[in-house]
């Protein structure tokens, strides 16, 4: 299965969230998430392609290129690499598709599974987000994962202590969907 990585936002132009007591950056959690799964990805036979994203706002030049280079590979999935944040107070981890009901639901479903039992965090289920560049115009099952909630406390310390639990979640995620896809 050829696996289409994309850690969100970028580490020079937007960061993306940030811990406002911590400074830990959304694109670094992302990018060192995206290192991980890829290994593990690529040790179960997954072929893997990663690209870091600038930003979400669907206007960005960034985002197109993603989108056109996960069609052009071309990836048989789409995963995006994210931390979510609020107000300080939510917690948990959530997936976002286009639309429930088909072969993104399926993998994301499969991805929370895994995070959930690894880190036991709260489930906030799947969502859908039509409004989503890569969401949206990939050609490809895409999820963006939300992993937790930097700006909580408690959860920015699951993206930092248990990274590699939560980038091993994702990939037994990814390889239950495409064994699931093959049988």
């Amino acid at each position: 299965m050829r696996v289409f990585l994309n850690p969100g936002h970028d580490t020079t132009y937007d960061s993306g969230a940030v811990n406002p007591r911590t400074g830990l950056r959304e694109c670094d959690v992302a990018a060192e998430v995206g290192v991980l799964v890829q290994g593990y990805l690529e040790q179960a036979g997954c072929e893997v392609a990663v690209v870091q994203s600038d930003n979400l706002n669907g206007e960005s030049p960034w985002l197109p290129c993603v989108v056109q280079s996960a069609n052009a590979w071309p990836a048989d999935i789409f995963v995006s690499l994210h931390c979510n944040a609020a107000n300080g107070q939510a917690k948990g981890t959530e997936r976002l598709v286009f639309t429930t009901g088909g072969e993104s639901e399926r993998l994301a479903r499969c991805i929370q599974q895994q995070i959930v039992d690894a880190v036991d965090t709260v489930d906030r289920g799947v969502k859908e987000r039509p409004d989503l560049c890569v969401l949206r115009r990939t050609d490809m099952p895409a999820v963006l994962v939300e992993m937790a909630f930097i700006d909580n406390d408690e959860d920015a310390r699951l993206l930092t202590e248990q990274t590699d639990e939560i980038a091993r979640a994702i990939a037994r995620g990814v390889t239950d969907y495409e064994q699931e896809a093959f049988q």
